[in-house]
């Protein structure tokens, strides 16, 4: 009975197995849907959009409930397997009684040995049902065990020999030297033989069509992806330092505002670095200090109580409380109302002149003031000047982007960028360097890649 027992079960592991997980897989979209609904109640409510949602959570429900079906399914046939097992071993111990009774067999014996018969399959059964649930569950272990086989980010901390010095950098040069990065073995390069040099304190604007490695670019400059090539910041070799002396050295305000369900204080300065009043002059300075009464102020996941412009305000203000020389800037002000954006644009430039500033754009118009244009295409550098340079020329990349958008806002983008190549200090006396694929190129005012 143990050996039939025993080949049930495993006949049952291999699709009970194979349930487990499809349940797993089909249950995250709806716990997914019902923290999106959560989140964007107001969203929903202002669209009208609650049939909508009702009938995408129905889908996504109606195939769990098919998939958790099919596993109680195969448990309740396991379970009926087993039962029938256990009645013809009962009916074998029974009618044993019957065939080879020899006048000695009593009532109380063939009760007893029933009964025990009877305990016996009761113990097989759950343990045969125990091992089964226990080795069914193990997908969730096996899922968990995926990520141990990740590639590893590099080590958090520099090595003694290599650690850069409490002020680097200094100046905010960035150079990159034949950067190459992919995401996998399997798929192309997203960035392809990178070389360029951003000089200390110059305003980039990097454009591009969607999937020209806009982001890729700045996952390389944090080390989010590992990428064949060099990436120097002053000078230093950016992979021979530990991860959190190069994410703590490079400020960024992202599109999407990453607030955490703390206080304000924890929010601006996260590590406690500064004291109160370095804080409220910072608030002061994005005008904020009136919206709160105190550092203590509780702020929701993800800044649900505060508004979009709020938010990003915060972010900005965290990145005045860093002080470093490099900042990061995806589209920072696209969610804001106008005021926002004005007072964001007007505070970077006050407060970010002496730094680096690369500014991933989407909309043209907030890298026309720029010192330099990155464009970008497939991975590749196409075009590395400053954006009036660039317009004037109506055989590059970045003047047909420009004409797009009609003629009334290219006349304003001529003025803009006209305005902004006469101020500059990185203008034609002032030459960048582009390395591409062996070949040197000078950039100065009247050339473009």
């Amino acid at each position: 009975m143990g050996f039939l027992y025993w080949k049930i079960r495993n006949i049952y592991m291999a699709t009970a197995q194979n349930l487990k997980r499809l349940e797993g897989i089909t249950k995250s979209p709806v716990f997914s849907h019902v923290n999106s609904s959560l989140v964007g109640l107001s969203t929903i409510r202002s669209s009208n959009a609650q049939l909508m949602l009702c009938k995408e959570f129905d889908s996504h429900q109606d195939l769990h409930t098919g998939a958790y079906s099919l596993s109680v399914s195969a448990a309740t046939a396991f379970g009926f397997a087993l039962d029938t097992v256990s009645v013809l071993f009962v009916t074998f111990v029974t009618y044993s009684f019957i065939i080879f009774n020899d006048g000695n067999t009593f009532a109380g014996n063939v009760g007893l040995a029933i009964s025990q018969v009877l305990i016996l399959c009761g113990m097989l059964q759950h343990g045969m049902r125990q091992t089964a649930e226990a080795i069914a569950q193990m997908t969730s272990v096996e899922r968990i065990l995926q990520f141990t086989q990740l590639d590893e980010e590099g080590p958090f901390t520099s090595d003694p020999s290599n650690k850069p010095s409490l002020e680097w950098p200094n100046k905010g040069e960035i150079k990159f030297d034949h950067v190459y990065l992919q995401y996998s073995n399997s798929d192309p390069p997203v960035l392809k033989d990178l070389n360029f040099i951003i000089q200390p304190a110059m305003k980039i604007g990097i454009v591009g069509r969607t999937g020209a490695g806009k982001s890729s670019l700045i996952s390389a400059l944090f080390r989010l992806s590992e990428f064949n090539g060099i990436i120097y910041i002053d000078g230093i070799n950016i992979k021979k330092i530990g991860l959190h002396d190069l994410r703590n050295k490079i400020s960024i305000i992202p599109q999407d505002p990453v607030l955490f369900s703390a206080s304000l204080r924890d929010n601006l300065d996260p590590f406690h670095k500064h004291d109160d009043a370095a804080l409220w002059a910072t608030m002061e300075e994005v005008e904020l200090k009136s919206a709160f009464t105190s550092l203590d102020h509780q702020i929701s996941e993800s800044g649900s109580n505060l508004s979009a412009g709020q938010r990003q305000l915060l972010c900005l203000a965290r990145a005045i409380i860093e002080n470093n020389k490099i900042l990061i800037l995806d589209e920072a002000t696209a969610n804001v109302d106008p005021a926002t954006d004005t007072l964001i644009q007007t505070t970077i430039r006050k407060k970010f002149q002496n730094c680096t500033v690369l500014t991933i754009a989407h909309r043209l118009n907030t890298i026309m003031d720029s010192d330099r244009v990155l464009l970008l295409d497939h991975g590749e550098v196409l075009e590395f000047n400053h954006p009036y340079i660039l317009l004037k020329n109506e055989q590059s990349h970045f003047y047909e982007m420009a004409k797009e958008t009609g003629d009334n806002t290219m006349k304003q983008f001529h003025i803009i960028s006209e305005e902004a190549y006469n101020n500059s200090k990185f203008n034609m006396s002032t030459e960048i360097t582009i390395q591409k694929k062996e070949n040197l190129k000078i950039l100065n005012g009247n050339s473009s890649v």
